[in-house]
């Protein structure tokens, strides 16, 4: 299986992503420092919204398959620049999760943002309780 490496700011919903794909029950817990498994990078949101914790992505995403950018539905602005995953080198998906908080508006233009991203799909989830 490939290990995907996710990518977004904070309370997006990448922990609970990467619970899910574990098979563990989802509990919230704070991502203080990236975290590693087989299946999985996570990391935290705090290294997407400070510039100098760029490079900490960058040499993690060596490590990675795929690049997954996770952005919440109803997001009022993007943290990602265009071509934001053209340094790393790795195949990118897009992530908007909480798509039932969102109206289709909103959902295509963060989708949009994505893309600009570097995303080449795009996936949508539902919130998880």
């Amino acid at each position: 299986m490939k290990r995907l490496m996710f990518i977004g700011p904070s309370q997006c919903g990448k922990t609970s992503l990467t619970q899910s794909l574990r098979g563990e029950a989802l509990h919230y817990k704070k991502t203080q420092a990236i975290e590693w498994s087989p299946m999985a990078i996570d990391t935290p949101g705090e290294y997407l919204e400070n510039r100098c914790l760029y490079s900490a992505l960058l040499t993690s995403a060596c490590e990675a398959d795929v690049i997954a950018l996770v952005l919440n539905a109803d997001a009022q602005w993007s943290p990602f620049s265009p071509g934001f995953t053209v340094p790393m080198n790795r195949p990118t998906i897009g992530l908007v999760t909480k798509a039932d908080l969102a109206d289709p508006q909103r959902i295509s233009l963060v989708a949009e943002w994505l893309t600009q991203a570097g995303a080449r799909q795009i996936f949508y989830y539902q919130r998880v309780e």
